[in-house]
């Protein structure tokens, strides 16, 4: 290409999400930090950190929301997996703040915009794609639900004991649940 009278080649990168282009010299590839596109091969890997069941991040939210932060400005794809897993195990536990919740969703479309070519599908199937590797771990349906209704179940039975309740009326609050 030819840019102010000099003539450089140029790396031409199309943007599957906001359907953008960016021209970015050869020769400052390397400045820029541009790095190949994820592989079919390693799209494995990512599931596996995508699918990791209990991630631990830290209680506190400035700092979680740091780390989050200097994850997804590092620009590995591996990192920035760990981040959607990690706001998606915190938004299934409790709700997410207003700058997590825009986070998680760029970090979603980060993700998906590296899925989507490297399966060779829409972005529509490359989030069907992450969701499923979600739901492989931090989103698994059912068992989570079901312990914390067994667990209300025995505090209210704890409760009617303590209150000297009969024992037909603990076993009416415990259902099939064991003490």
């Amino acid at each position: 290409m030819d840019f102010f009278g000099k003539k450089e080649d140029y790396l031409i990168l199309e943007t599957i999400i906001n359907e953008m282009t960016l021209r970015v010299p050869v020769a400052k590839l390397q400045d820029v930090g541009v790095r190949p596109p994820v592989n079919p091969d390693e799209l494995e890997d990512l599931v596996s950190v995508l699918s990791k069941a209990d991630p631990r991040v830290p209680a506190n939210w400035s700092r979680r929301f740091k780390n989050h932060q200097e994850k997804l400005k590092s620009g590995d794809v591996y990192q920035v997996a760990e981040v959607v897993r990690n706001l998606a195990a915190r938004n299934r536990d409790a709700s997410l703040s207003a700058a997590e919740r825009t986070m998680y969703e760029r970090a979603r479309v980060n993700l998906i915009s590296e899925i989507a070519p490297a399966l060779k599908v829409s972005k529509e199937e490359a989030e069907e794609f992450l969701n499923a590797a979600l739901e492989k771990g931090v989103l698994k349906p059912v068992k989570v639900v079901k312990k914390k209704v067994e667990a209300v179940k025995k505090a209210e039975a704890v409760e009617a004991v303590e209150e000297d309740e009969t024992v037909e009326a603990v076993e009416d609050v415990l259902g099939d649940a064991d003490l």
